[in-house]
């Protein structure tokens, strides 16, 4: 089951649980037919509002990604994986190799986050010229 980290003055609480939902939708942690903690247990694991979890999962369901069944929970209702498992364990793989020489090179994981990001950004201006 997925568990919410909430970071305290970044993105609001609510945005945050919505993007991990969608990163665990994303990554096949999460499929549909899955059932999301309920409202009290996100409370009180991540210490925030039931509203806050309420607003959350009022949003994934405006999104058509998640569906509210009165006394049963919250259920996922579609994926955004884009990977099969084995596709994923591969590059997870690749990946895990690629952090472990860039923090032998002397990256933090910031640098890591930064490296990474300027790339992605490098081969979007590329795809566009």
């Amino acid at each position: 089951m997925i568990e919410f980290r909430i970071e305290r003055g970044g993105m609001a609480p609510y945005l945050q649980i919505v993007q991990q939902v969608k990163q665990a939708l994303r990554l096949g942690w999460l499929e549909p037919g899955d059932k999301l903690p309920t409202v009290h247990e996100v409370a009180t694991g991540a210490a925030v509002n039931p509203n806050t979890v309420l607003k959350a999962y009022r949003e994934l369901e405006r999104e058509g990604l998640a569906a509210g069944r009165p006394g049963q929970g919250t259920f996922i209702k579609k994926s955004l994986t884009q990977l099969t498992r084995g596709s994923l364990s591969s590059l997870t793989g690749s990946l895990t190799q690629w952090v472990a020489t860039a923090r032998a090179a002397g990256l933090d994981d910031d640098g890591i986050v930064d490296l990474v990001s300027a790339t992605l950004r490098d081969l979007r201006t590329a795809d566009t010229a």
